[in-house]
This record gives C-alpha cells, structure tokens and sequence, in this order.
C-alpha cells in the first residue's frame, strides 16, 4: 500500500517512496544518554517506532532504522564531570580520567534507555545500527577539515565554526523553520550545544579543550585544536557513515528543527555536497495536564516515574499511539486510565476471536475493514482514524456471532495490526477471577433470569467496585478485568 507522509521540509503530505529500490534508509535522532528519558523524549521515539513500523507492515517495505545515542555533549559532560551529583553507585567509582567518566555515565544510561524502550514496546532488533557518537570521532574530524578547506568553516581560539554567512551565499539556511535573519549579525558565534530560535550565529563544529573536559587529539593546518565535538557535527557523520547520502527519512521531534537538524543540512550539504534528505518527519510537543512538562510545575515524569505509580507501559504506549504524531499530546492519568479501557476492549475482542467455544454463524464483510484501517494508517499514519474504525467493526460485528473461518481470519489481521500498536497478546485468555466476584456474576445472572433488572444493576456495579466488569452473552456471562 502506498504510505503517504507530511514532510516537514516542502511543508505538504507526499507519496513516499524509497530511493533504493525497496528499502527505506531511516536515521532518527536519539537520546542524549546523561539520565533516563523523559516521556516527551519516549513520544518522539514512539513515533519513529510507529513510522518504522507502518513502513514495513503496510507498505511492505525493509528498514534499515539508525538511531544515534549522543554521549558526548555539553550534559554528559556537566554531569559526568567530576563532583556530580549525578553520579549513582550502579554506574562504578568515579576516577580522574574525565572520559572514562563520560563512557561510565553514558553506558549506565544507555542501558536504561534500552530497558525503558523495550518496556515500551520499541524492539531494539528493529535496529540497523544505534551508533554512538564517540565511535565516530575521526569521522567528523574529517568533515571539519572538508569544511575548512571550502571556505565553510574557520578556527578561533582552537574551536571551528561554522560560516552561516558564507553558505547563504550559495544556499539557503532556514530550509526547515523560517529564521528572522534582519537582527543576524554576521559573525556572532555561538557555543552551547543548544540554544534559543532568535540566536541565528555561527555555530561550533569543534570545541576548543577546556581543563575539566575531555578531549581528543586534533590538529588542523599545522594549528593544534585538541577538544571535543559540537552536537550539531555528530548526526551528520552518523548519517553518511551507516546509510549514505541521501537517505530516505530523517525523524525527530519539532523541537529540534531548529538549529540541530538546520544546521545538519547545512553541514551535510557544504561538506558532503548533497542533502541529507529530502524528507524530514516531526512530531509535535507532548503536554502534562495541558502544560508544558517542566520539574518546576511538579508534572516532569520519566517512564520509571509512571511504572512506580502502577501505570502499565502497555497502556502508555497506547495513549500515545491513540493520538495523532502531528498534534501536541496532552498527556493525563485519566487519559491513560481510558486509554487503558481501550485497548483492553480490543484485547478482550482478540479473545473472543480466539475462543473455541464461541460459535457464530454471520459472515461480515472485512476485506473493506481490513482496507480501510491500513489505509487510515498509510494516511500519514492516522492513528486515530484507524482505531476508530476498528471499534466500529468490532461494535457491529460481535466476536461470538462470526463464523470460525471468518474469525481466524480477522485474527491473522490483528496480529499484523499488533506489530505495528505492539498493544495485545494472541495466547487464549487466562484470568483468574475470584470467587467473590464469580458469586456476584452467578447471582446477578439469577436476577436477570427471574427478570430482576434492579437488582441485577446493582449486583453490576459491585462487580465494577470491585475491578471487573460483567458482559452478558447468549450462554451466560464474561467476565474482564477493568
């Protein structure tokens, strides 16, 4: 089927399609590994899941899925310098070498990252690569004396930059977001790693040794310039090295159009002489509670935060799956606790689907079904539509009613939909109720029996206090877990 995407560069939904033949080169920028992600940072993870995922099920497509893993930054090296609080016991003694330090940290938090994202339903084996920056150091050291030499870049004070200046001169910066550049001053240089939309400046490629840093050896024209990596430098490379340029889709969150992946396509384009790419994918911000997620606000969570709290990573997943890539995600227990309901009542229809002893004779129509809700999906992965169709069909055509061979059908069809929500499980169901609440579900299938419908409400909702729910069936009843 035909995937269909919002590209963030030409600003419109285009038809994709892979330059190579069948295969779809992805790069998705990672985590930053200097404590464990945020839930904002899993939302822009899950959505390159959820890409990665649509382009294999429904387009049928192979993936070749890069995500690189920044260990080498201005955070990882404020909290792995020596004297952070940052430091836990888990991650060994901290020493003189500032980076053995780094390498410490980082490991001890990439290794969390790949728990949390495995808690998420996020398989790393989807993985063609998950490169650290650090590996790559050589690389971009190439890149910079590739810049230099083109007159794109220059040293001061042992670090290099890049010459905004000069590439408008042959090309346009700001291909992504819109940059104001009457209050640009031509010249100004800027260091931190991140920084404010209206700081428009010629940014660090290479950073100058400072004492309590680490660093590598470099030397350009005869100048020393011993330092580190700026941030912006290390995508570019990881992108050529592991998938060639250009590649298919370059992902991320709308945070970091600007400057990270602005001055990715300038880098790439001045040194390397081709775009990246020509399709770059974004998601929008998530919210807590209406908010922007802030420690101050008291609403800033990581995954573990939520798990502490009894929240199902299941269920999280869902929530932000449930709502469009494209539209900032309010994130709220109460929205999660619905999600929740959501996803158990499909899992409670794969269920049925696969109950032996409930024998229907209809034979609804599910090749539309079937086409419709890919189709939702190709749509630029319309989340939101596709469930919704799906709880359409599954109201008007009640598992228990259909005909075996229709059943083990519709199963087959949710196992691929499974591979792209990773939301159910397919083995038969096995819950364990107990026996009060049996004693409820018997009693109040006497009171409707002798036609006793107060009373059978009444015995409804205690079965409901008490974390259940009560379905009545042409044999009986079934009993779920709320």
């Amino acid at each position: 089927m035909q995937i269909h995407l919002y590209n963030s560069l030409t600003k419109k939904t285009e038809a994709f399609a892979p330059l190579q033949d069948n295969l779809v080169r992805m790069y998705s920028c990672g985590p930053t590994v200097y404590n464990y992600a945020h839930i904002g940072n899993m939302r822009a993870f899950l959505f390159a899941d959820l890409l990665q995922r649509v382009l294999r099920v429904v387009g049928e497509h192979e993936i070749n899925w890069v995500m690189n893993i920044t260990n080498i930054d201005d955070k990882t090296i404020r909290d792995s310098g020596i004297g952070s609080n940052a430091w836990f016991n888990d991650m060994g003694t901290q020493t003189n070498d500032h980076l053995e330090n780094l390498l410490k940290l980082t490991e001890y938090y990439f290794n969390s990252f790949i728990e949390d994202i495995g808690a998420l339903g996020i398989n790393s084996k989807h993985f063609y690569d998950m490169p650290k920056a650090t590996d790559f150091i050589p690389q971009m050291q190439d890149l910079i004396r590739r810049l230099i030499s083109k007159g794109f870049a220059y040293v001061s004070e042992g670090s290099v930059y890049f010459n905004v200046t000069e590439w408008r001169k042959v090309d346009i910066y700001g291909k992504l977001f819109k940059i104001d550049f009457d209050n640009f001053k031509a010249g100004t240089r800027v260091d931190s790693d991140q920084y404010e939309r209206e700081q428009v400046s010629d940014f660090a490629l290479w950073k100058a040794k400072k004492s309590d840093e680490p660093f590598w050896k470099f030397e350009i024209d005869g100048v020393k310039c011993d330092g580190r990596p700026g941030w912006h430098i290390e995508c570019s490379v990881m992108e050529k090295e592991l998938l060639g340029l250009p590649f298919d889709i370059h992902t991320g969150g709308i945070d970091l159009k600007f400057p990270h992946h602005e001055d990715e396509i300038a880098q790439s384009k001045a040194g390397y002489g081709v775009d990246p790419t020509s399709f770059w994918c974004h998601n929008e911000f998530l919210e807590v509670g209406g908010e922007k997620m802030s420690k101050s606000l008291n609403n800033f969570f990581t995954l573990r935060d939520l798990v502490e709290k009894g929240i199902d990573p299941a269920d999280i997943r869902f929530s932000m799956l449930s709502a469009h890539y494209g539209s900032i995600f309010n994130f709220t227990f109460d929205g999660v606790a619905a999600s929740r309901k959501a996803r158990l009542r499909i899992q409670d229809y794969i269920w049925d689907l696969l109950d032996e002893n409930l024998k229907g004779d209809s034979e609804p129509e599910i090749e539309q079904f079937k086409n419709d809700t890919f189709g939702e999906l190709a749509n630029d992965l319309h989340t939101p539509k596709a469930l919704a169709n799906i709880f359409i069909f599954i109201n008007q055509n009640p598992a228990e009613k259909i005909k075996s061979e229709i059943k083990a059908d519709l199963v087959n069809f949710f196992i691929k939909l499974n591979d792209i929500f990773q939301a159910w499980v397919f083995e038969p169901r096995k819950i364990e109720f107990p026996e009060e609440v049996v004693t409820l579900a018997e009693l109040r299938l006497k009171a409707r029996k002798e036609k006793n419908f107060a009373e059978s409400d009444v015995l409804r909702q205690k079965i409901s206090d008490v974390g259940f729910a009560v379905k009545d069936t042409k044999d009986g009843y079934k009993l779920t877990k709320l």
